[in-house]
């Protein structure tokens, strides 16, 4: 028990110092509980939901195929159930502005893609159907509401039956722009009264549990040899899907690497300021071996301190995760998907794990720092340590120097090289704190070039992407463009050895100016007739390089999984949707036929623009149009959507800082009391003594930045390595401000720290400093 009270004495007495432990550690508890719970609880609700509205492996696509054709193709084996419905886009008019809708018929006994109702029914009859909720709520719709369409050239009045959400489309768009797109559902009913008949146009396949879909997709395609086939994709490869789980993965790289980066930074603090602070109270134990108490009671009596500050700092790190991010990310996950009834919960395990890791190392700490003073003696460990004895200095050495410094710096110069040991500890907290700073204002600017590089790589005013099955010699383009030019994907499987990873493979000329590459010193890159540009995020990965062979696969089953090796032209850095590019005449190379699916426009003016978009819009053969705006608001919100955990990580960052530097700033204080002390009886001003414990601290600082910016860019280096992958490159290089930004921080919380501290010379008692132990 006295034992305990002596630790609350010691917090009482240093509780800044306790208060800056119990914050780095919060900080750590943040992130990783935040994360971990952001990751944990997106991957198990997606699982479930999947699952549970049976989300489709497999969609084909026809130009027309009748209820009797899909009774014939449910024969194939690997599929285990089949659902054909019509799928068609609308548009909506609005007070100035358009909304594209993608309609789908519900098949009579619909078991896969079923849709989450928020409100209403499943239309049962003619003229009714559902709008995702998302939509409706953009423009104020209700159940019971009529609204107007215009599909097949033709205008309909519909009823809304219904109100909800489908798992196929989870995610709308890249940037989930639920006003200008939406998804409605019809009963099969109203098929004929639009199109004029009852035939389908795609199929929906649920496979048998563990069956080879690419196979099964050649199978489908062999026997639609007679039907209008067109084309069929994957799950894997829908957009919704692929996004989600690009999320997801995303996330759990984050919640791995941005925790353990924040505990070992915690760990490294933790065990420089345990270690000094048992060191500096070895008179302490001392008094408590000679008054009988055991050695392991003493050692358990530091070891409190750690887990104390552990225990109290990922508590109050849990629950402003709780209020802070859990709140941010369910706000965050609601933008940028559609997902029904989703909640964000902290599990009570995820308290454990910083619990365990802040005590663990503090404990440690204890152990390691405390068994040499345990193993003294009573009387030797109740000794002060004797003074060092002081070598002369090498700046003593140079004539003329030495005797004109002030006596004051002189004071910091001998403190400094008589303590090395202790000035080096306290330089790797500074250094530790300046290289998170850095390694956290890097991240920011990182996410800010991710964003910017979208307008530069895109120059367009118009893409249009046309319908499956639309050959170009049927397009007919309008007047008033300069420029425009044709560009096609092929989704692809990248092998190298034993690895394979899926990619996605542009087609485009050679003279397409509306799409600029650069390589990784931001300079200009061209397309070539004899080679690939390949993404540096699959460079980096695969180890590649300009003049290396790549192997891929095409995937679209009428390819019949053909391979082809290509030689890489170029390594291009591209941060956002990395994808490999080449041209026709290289496609044409392998033996492969070029059919453009999408085209790019630039047009001669402003009015121009306008007349070739409203052009665009009334062709039939078009799907969407996007443009520079559109590229705008991709840019605004991948700021938007990552934004919120980099500026945490910046704050986290700056508290962790601080109280390193606080904390090994205060610990120099109470470890030089006597030395203080005797300053303030020799009449040494208090302004004074303050200025010697700031210039030092200053020093100290300059130091630990000199040695943390060469550190700071390796460190850098291996958090983007870590959260990057093939689908997502992050800039894996410093500049010159965030350097600045971040030396000129660090000094400042040094600064704030001097200025905290000051009070604590003050109540320094000199009487009591300067007793003897002896």
């Amino acid at each position: 028990m006295k034992l305990f009270l002596k630790l609350v004495r010691d917090i009482k007495q240093s509780i800044g110092q306790f208060i800056a432990f119990v914050l780095v550690i919060a900080v750590g508890a943040f992130f990783y509980v935040g994360l971990v719970t952001y990751s944990n609880n997106l991957s198990a609700y997606t699982e479930g939901y999947f699952k549970e509205h049976n989300l489709s492996d497999l969609h084909v696509f026809y130009k027309q195929i009748s209820k009797n054709d899909v009774a014939v193709l449910s024969e194939i084996e690997g599929i285990k159930k089949i659902e054909g419905r019509y799928t068609f886009d609308a548009t909506q008019a609005f007070e100035g502005e358009k909304a594209s809708l993608k309609i789908h018929s519900i098949p009579v006994k619909n078991e896969i893609n079923t849709i989450a109702m928020i409100e209403g029914r499943i239309p049962s009859k003619k003229n009714e159907l559902v709008v995702d909720s998302r939509y409706a709520k953009e423009h104020l719709f209700q159940v019971g509401d009529e609204i107007s369409i215009r599909a097949n050239e033709r205008n309909f009045t519909l009823t809304i039956s219904g109100l909800g959400e489908n798992v196929e489309h989870a995610k709308k768009n890249e940037i989930q722009d639920h006003k200008t797109y939406g998804v409605a559902y019809i009963a099969e009913e109203t098929i004929s009264e639009i199109l004029g008949g009852t035939s389908y146009n795609e199929i929906m396949i649920d496979a048998t549990e563990g069956y080879d879909i690419d196979k099964l997709g050649q199978s489908i395609e062999v026997q639609s040899k007679n039907l209008t086939y067109v084309n069929q994709v994957s799950k894997e490869r829908t957009f919704s899907y692929s996004k989600i789980n690009e999320t997801i993965h995303n996330n759990k790289l984050m919640s791995m690497v941005i925790p353990f980066v924040l505990f070992v930074i915690v760990a490294i603090i933790l065990f420089l300021t345990m270690s000094r602070m048992i060191d500096s109270q070895r008179n302490q134990v001392g008094i408590m071996k000679a008054l009988g108490v055991k050695n392991r009671n003493i050692m358990l009596h530091y070891m409190g301190y750690p887990v104390l500050a552990g225990i109290i700092g990922s508590i109050i790190g849990c629950a402003i995760a709780a209020l802070v991010f859990v709140p941010f990310v369910t706000a965050s996950s609601a933008r940028a998907y559609s997902l029904p009834g989703i909640t964000y919960s902290l599990s009570f395990y995820s308290f454990i794990p910083p619990i365990i890791f802040s005590s663990a190392f503090g404990i440690l700490a204890c152990y390691l720092s405390g068994r040499t003073i345990l193993k003294e003696r009573v009387a030797q460990a109740m000794r002060p340590k004797p003074p060092k004895q002081m070598k002369t200095l090498l700046i003593e050495r140079i004539p003329g120097i030495w005797s004109h410094i002030s006596y004051s710096y002189k004071l910091i110069l001998r403190n400094i090289f008589l303590n090395k040991q202790k000035a080096l500890a306290s330089s790797v907290g500074v250094v530790v704190s300046t290289v998170l700073l850095i390694t956290a204002f890097g991240t920011q600017s990182a996410l800010q070039q991710v964003a910017s590089q979208i307008e530069d790589v895109y120059t367009y005013d118009l893409r249009v992407d046309y319908t499956l099955g639309t050959s170009t010699e049927t397009v007919k383009l309008p007047s008033g463009m300069k420029n425009h030019y044709y560009l096609s994907t092929f989704p692809v499987e990248f092998i190298k050895g034993d690895e394979k990873d899926n990619a996605t493979l542009i087609v485009t000329e050679k003279e397409n100016s509306l799409i600029h590459f650069f390589d990784e010193n931001d300079t200009r890159i061209t397309l070539e007739n004899n080679g690939v540009l390949v993404p540096k995020s699959y460079a980096d990965k695969y180890h590649l390089s300009a003049g290396d062979i790549i192997h891929l696969t095409f995937k679209a089953p009428e390819l019949k999984n053909k391979s082809v090796d290509m030689k890489v032209l170029h390594i291009s850095t591209q941060y956002s949707n990395p994808s490999f590019y080449i041209t026709p005449d290289y496609l044409k190379s392998f033996g492969i036929d070029y059919s453009p699916t999408s085209l790019f426009v630039q047009a001669n003016s402003s009015v121009d623009l306008i007349s070739v978009r409203n052009f665009f819009e009334q062709d039939p053969h078009v799907e969407t149009i996007a443009d520079r705006n559109d590229l705008k608001k991709t840019a605004e919100y991948i700021l938007k959507q990552n934004s919120f955990v980099f500026i945490m990580f910046i704050v986290c960052a700056v508290i962790l800082s601080f109280g390193a530097i606080y904390t090994i700033s205060s610990i120099n204080i109470y470890e030089r009391n006597r030395e203080l002390a005797t300053l303030k009886v020799l009449g040494y001003q208090k302004h004074k003594i303050n200025r010697l414990i700031f210039f030092e601290n200053m020093i100290l600082t300059t130091f630990a930045i000199l040695v943390a910016i060469p550190i700071s860019g390796y460190v850098y280096s291996i958090i983007v390595k870590a959260l990057s992958s093939t689908h997502q490159q992050i800039p894996d290089q410093l500049n010159i401000p965030i350097l600045l930004v971040s030396v000129i921080l660090a000094y400042l919380l040094t600064i704030l720290s001097n200025l905290l501290l000051r009070r604590k010379v003050t109540n320094i008692n000199m009487i009591e400093s300067l007793k003897s132990v002896e």
